[in-house]
């Protein structure tokens, strides 16, 4: 289970997320996963990154009865998160993101009609 965020920098060849995050729990339960883009990350000076990246951590720690994994995607600017299938944690969970780096949004996809 990841406890901290991955930062990778772009000379450090990873895996691809799909194959990296997890889809099912230790019981074979599904997991449920967002996506949050925070503009102009990679290009703010590296103290203010790296606070950033601290208050990120910061806010995943205080979930970590729900977060499974958590990756930050500097090239992009985009926060991956895989949580476990709590009602609400997919809203919650952003929305404390949100609150502390209000540059951060969350994704979200259309729903069909």
């Amino acid at each position: 289970m990841a406890k901290r965020i991955d930062c990778l920098s772009p000379w450090e060849p990873a895996e691809p997320l799909w194959k990296r995050a997890p889809a099912r729990d230790e019981n074979g339960r599904p997991l449920s996963d967002f996506m949050m883009l925070i503009p102009r990350l990679r290009s703010k000076p590296s103290s203010e990154l790296r606070q950033t990246l601290n208050t990120l951590n910061g806010v995943l720690q205080c979930y970590r009865h729900a977060v499974v994994f958590a990756d930050m995607n500097l090239r992009l600017n985009l926060l991956w998160v895989t949580v476990r299938p709590i009602p609400g944690i997919c809203l919650e969970l952003p929305a404390a993101i949100h609150h502390l780096l209000p540059e951060a949004k969350l994704i979200a996809q259309k729903p069909d009609r």
